[in-house]
């Protein structure tokens, strides 16, 4: 369509203002990143020489008509929006135009209006950089923009040969029509996201994001900007790292003279002065001259930074300020960084060595991915790994994390064949419901094995860039996501690699049955009460006797991993005593048998044809793990070590099993009784209210708590029934509650802090008449100080059986966690609780109340009669149909829920509502800016 149509006359931007909120960076198909951000009349300039470099072809494609340029008033329509009924966006690469967008409302008959919820939209897109990506991108922000103005669908008119445009449209998932006349592809799609439209967003997200990771790991030539003639500082450290690698390495120091050479490399001035191209630049120069030295990078076309130089987020809010204007930069002009502050980036690819960081040695080849946010414990990776003769595929220090961050790096780690197995030490999550997401994907297919510091604490190491809402994480919310993400949790960095060189190197176990095998029979019985210790299933020790030889050992591990049922098995192995029963080992006799070695060779060999685990724990037997390394077998110089990696295994296995079988036939289920727009409607009732909107101006945008009448009528409009209370201020008040409630009653004290203390003899239970009512009422008015103070209530009473908590809340930075435990002590005072991510399955309903410690109290502890954990369930899976329904209910508190063997009674419930805020999870790509 011509957009020289008339448009209707408004404000350039109407009561709206320029929408910051609707800039973004973003990583492009191939790895680069550009900017999208909405177009301003101080963008003329910038359209005009956009439109000077789109071919011919291109203009025609957009204007259906030769355009060879743009009138006066074509670049005062294009520049010039009110950015509700008229919007442009662009994508901006070093301050250049590379693409624009536009939407124009229209109403049901096509002409320009300000109240329909139609709009048509068209691209155009430099030559140069189609093929990028940037049309899909623009879509997904367009998109969004228009929504939040309350368009509704798209429509776009396409020449049939413009392939490119047409693909751009039918790939986006949106729901959508074709229909063809005249000569155009007519579309319309509906801009609502769609389960499809968001599996397209979030592949392309993985696919650029994996690639622009390859691009910082695989450069084709490399220069240290910042290389003094000081042999020992950051710089010149740098320079000798990168002795290996096999492209151009340029060195950069603006006080060096002409020809001056360090360390064998050429060094320049500046980075402008280099004549070949530059793909990765590792920066070592004070803080104050980094923007300089970033410019000069994008000037000259690098695609990716490694920032080593300290002084940003880590020294306080003006050292942030300086680190967001660093990371604003570097992406403005294509280029990814890895830090600031940090350690560096090292790639063991034999093709493409790559050692950009502090570490004096290029590790050896392995199969580890190894990501940290410290660069302390980055050393101490890489000398454990060293130590245990292990290597990496990839290894990434990033310090204060402004841009590359962890979830990055998964992306990446899920393409790469050279990486089986994942090592991370997070100490805070920047977009934790995005880790989640990408985790659980890697982690059906690569094991992720991570430390996370500040566990106790909560604390955020100075320097990281997360969500306000990420550095008060729960540790109980974080062991939450990485369970149902299938991610192994470790306590130490030991830990880590144990658990890691058996996930690498042996089969993932079946089950938790455990075979223990050795010469040893005191090694055995500490691993067998190791296992039992770690809920293992072990069988009782075989004891070779300590004059085993590699025979027996052969012959006994045969029959342990041939025996079906046995699902793991695990040696033990010590020096053979001395002839005469000396206490200690001969001296002679202390180095590894090497029969007992071949054996083990040759058991594990076996081990992977079965499809079993085979590992070693042993005592004093120096250079058996070395003789091992070579058929992947993992040695553990104590027992506990060997099974604690073993649980691990066993806790991931059953994971993938689950998971797997859940993505077949795990659903949520149709639930009947539920009245969606009943309850939206209410919802919208409650925050405009008078309450409620001023509640919106407190400081954090206060939740408002419902009223008990009408959180119970929510709750009902999803089937759950709250059972209803009457206030009994008198003893004439009571009677009359009782009378319309019917007896049998309870009655009970509602006042904060009296709420669910039955230990303070605030409930009086199995009240069957008038005198017994009265009785207590007087006991209760005496005992607590006065019934209105106590806010005495009359409540039907409930069936007897297990009191239970029931709770639903919102994560601002991971979503909505479902919660279930046991009232009382259980939940309260030992935090037995279990959680999931909404929306919840029937399977995991299933599992959460099964999860708990107290969970035997539900099925006939000690001769009780089980209680109905169908109903359970049943209301596990409405509590949370109704948060994920209704993203404005902040949270939902049931308690107690009273599980009888036959149904069960909603006792007491709290609603709390939020608004929501301006952009969800389900918006557009988008790069972090903290």
């Amino acid at each position: 369509m011509d957009d020289s149509a008339a448009l209707p006359r408004t404000d350039e931007a109407g009561a709206h203002g320029y929408p910051q909120h609707w800039e973004a960076d973003v990583v492009l198909r191939d790895g680069g990143t550009a900017r999208i951000r909405p177009i301003t009349p101080a963008d003329a300039d910038r359209l005009v020489a956009f439109y000077g470099q789109v071919s011919d072809q291109s203009k025609y494609f957009r204007f259906f008509a030769p355009y060879p340029r743009l009138s006066d008033r074509d670049v005062r329509r294009f520049t010039h929006h009110d950015y509700v009924n008229r919007v442009g966006l662009a994508v901006v690469v070093r301050d250049h135009f590379i693409a624009t967008v536009r939407y124009d409302r229209i109403d049901a008959d096509g002409r320009p209006s300000e109240t329909g919820t139609d709009a048509e939209v068209a691209f155009l897109v430099q030559d140069a950089h189609q093929g990028r990506g940037v049309a899909s991108a623009l879509l997904e922000h367009i998109a969004a923009v228009a929504q939040e103005r309350g368009i509704r669908r798209f429509t776009a008119e396409v020449l049939p040969e413009n392939r490119k445009m047409v693909k751009v449209f039918t790939d986006a998932g949106y729901t959508q029509r074709r229909s063809f006349a005249d000569g155009v592809v007519h579309l319309e799609f509906d801009l609502e996201p769609t389960a499809a439209s968001l599996a397209v967003m979030r592949a392309r997200e993985h696919r650029a994001e994996a690639r622009s990771v390859q691009r910082l790991l695989t450069p084709r030539s490399v220069a240290v900007v910042g290389v003094s003639r000081n042999p020992q500082s950051v710089g010149r450290s740098l320079l000798r790292s990168l002795a290996g690698f096999r492209g151009p390495v340029y060195a950069v120091n603006r006080g060096a003279p002409a020809g001056t050479v360090l360390d064998g490399v050429p060094t320049h001035g500046s980075l402008l002065d280099i004549p070949g191209p530059v793909d990765l630049a590792l920066i070592a120069v004070p803080e104050s001259a980094v923007p300089s030295v970033v410019a000069d990078c994008g000037a000259h076309g690098v695609q990716g930074l490694v920032v080593l130089t300290a002084g940003y987020a880590e020294t306080g809010p003006d050292g942030r300020d300086r680190q967001r204007a660093l990371v604003r930069q570097a992406r403005a002009a294509g280029m990814r960084v890895i830090g600031p502050n940090a350690f560096g980036l090292i790639g063991t690819d034999p093709e493409q060595p790559l050692n950009a960081s502090l570490a004096p040695v290029l590790p050896d080849r392995g199969p580890f991915g190894v990501f940290c946010q410290s660069g302390a414990i980055g050393v101490a990776l890489l000398e454990a790994a060293r130590r245990r003769g292990l290597g990496v595929s990839s290894f990434a220090s990033v310090g204060n994390r402004g841009d590359v961050s962890g979830n990055d790096l998964l992306q990446y780690w899920e393409e790469d064949d050279a990486t089986e197995v994942v090592l991370l030490y997070l100490e805070s999550f920047g977009n934790p419901r995005k880790f989640t997401r990408i985790a659980r994907r890697l982690a059906a297919a690569k094991p992720i094995v991570v430390v996370k510091g500040a566990r106790h604490t909560g604390s955020l190491p100075p320097g990281h860039a997360v969500q306000p809402a990420s550095s008060r994480l729960r540790d109980a919310t974080v062991d939450a996501l990485f369970q149902q993400a299938g991610v192994v949790r470790v306590e130490t960095i030991t830990d880590l690699f144990d658990t890691g060189e058996l996930l690498a190197g042996q089969p993932l176990p079946a089950g938790d049955r455990v075979a223990v095998v050795g010469n040893s029979d005191s090694l055995g019985l500490l691993t067998h009460d190791a296992c039992l210790g770690s809920g293992l299933r072990p069988r009782t020790p075989v004891d070779l006797t300590t004059a085993a030889t590699g025979e027996n050992f052969r012959i006994a591990l045969d029959v342990a991993l041939l025996d079906p049922s046995v699902d793991a098995v695990i040696a033990v192995a010590i020096p053979p005593i001395g002839s005469h029963g000396a206490a200690l080992p001969d001296p002679d006799l202390a180095e590894d048998d090497a029969d007992v070695a071949a054996a083990l060779l040759d058991a594990g060999a076996r081990a992977r044809e079965v499809g079993k685990p085979l590992l070693l724990t042993h005592l004093a037997l120096t250079d058996l793990a070395d003789r091992l390394r070579a058929g992947r077998i993992p040695a553990y110089p104590a027992p506990e070590r060997a099974v604690h990696a073993l649980a691990n295994a066993v806790r991931y296995a059953d994971w993938r099993r689950s998971s797997a079988e859940a993505e077949r036939t795990a659903r949520v289920p149709e639930l009947e009784g539920v009245s969606e727009s009943r309850a939206r409607a209410l919802v919208e009732a409650a925050l405009n209210t008078r309450q409620a909107v001023a509640a919106r101006t407190q400081p954090g945008g206060a939740r408002i708590t419902l009223p008990e009448a009408d959180a119970a009528t929510l709750l009902g409009c999803y089937g759950i029934e709250v059972r209803p209370v009457l206030p009994a201020p008198d003893e004439e008040g009571a009677v009359r509650a009782a009378a319309a409630l019917g007896y049998p009653v309870a009655l009970k004290a509602t006042a904060d802090h009296l709420r669910h203390r039955p230990d303070l003899g605030s409930v009086r239970l199995d009240l069957t008449g008038e005198e017994g009512l009265r009785r207590a009422h007087r006991e209760l008015d005496a005992l607590l100080g006065g019934a209105a103070g106590a806010r005495l209530v009359v409540q039907q009473l409930a069936p007897r059986g297990v009191d239970t908590v029931i709770a639903a809340s919102v994560d601002p930075a991971v979503g909505t966690i479902l919660s279930f435990g046991l009232a009382g002590a259980p939940a309260e005072l030992l935090g037995d609780l279990a959680h999931r991510l909404v929306p919840a399955t029937d399977q995991d309903v299933a599992a959460l109340i099964r999860e708990v410690r107290a969970a035997p109290l539900l099925f006939g502890w000690r001769g009780a009669d089980p209680v109905d954990t169908d109903a359970l369930e049943d209301v596990l899976l409405r509590v949370s149909r109704l948060v994920d329904d209704l993203p404005e209910v902040a949270s939902v508190d049931l308690e107690p829920v009273v599980v009888a063997p036959h149904g069960l009674a909603v006792l007491g419930a709290t609603v709390r509502i939020a608004p929501l805020p301006v952009r969800t999870d389900l918006g557009p790509r988008a790069m972090s800016s903290l």
